[in-house]
């Protein structure tokens, strides 16, 4: 199985990245004829899976509304992956963060 997935799916290379982390993802949107490139900006609230079933989970705030979305690692509509903050985290899903507001609710940036 493993094989074959390695044989069959392309991998694009990405950054490194692991919850905590700010990142920008541009996909491609298909609207009829139309294609069109947007992103989504926000956390990584985790990384799950692994080879080609890998996913991840990105939170934003829009407004005063939490907006997750879930993006698999292979998909081929993804165009690129921008990390814009390293997030200093102790766990690797951080599903309390949906709880958090306000100040409490930034991430301290991960030094180097």
């Amino acid at each position: 199985m493993k094989f074959v997935q390695d044989e069959l799916i392309t991998r694009k290379d990405f950054p490194e990245f692991k919850a905590g982390d700010t990142i920008t993802v541009y996909y491609e949107i298909k609207e009829g004829e139309k294609k069109r490139t947007q992103f989504f900006k926000g956390v990584v609230i985790q990384r799950r899976g692994s080879g080609i079933t890998e996913t991840f989970t990105i939170r934003k705030m829009s407004g005063n509304v939490g907006v997750e979305r879930i993006f698999p690692i292979n998909m081929p509509a993804l165009e690129k992956i921008e990390v814009n903050q390293r997030g200093k985290v102790r766990r690797a899903r951080i599903f309390y963060f949906r709880e958090l507001t306000g100040k409490k609710a930034r991430i301290k940036e991960r030094r180097r």
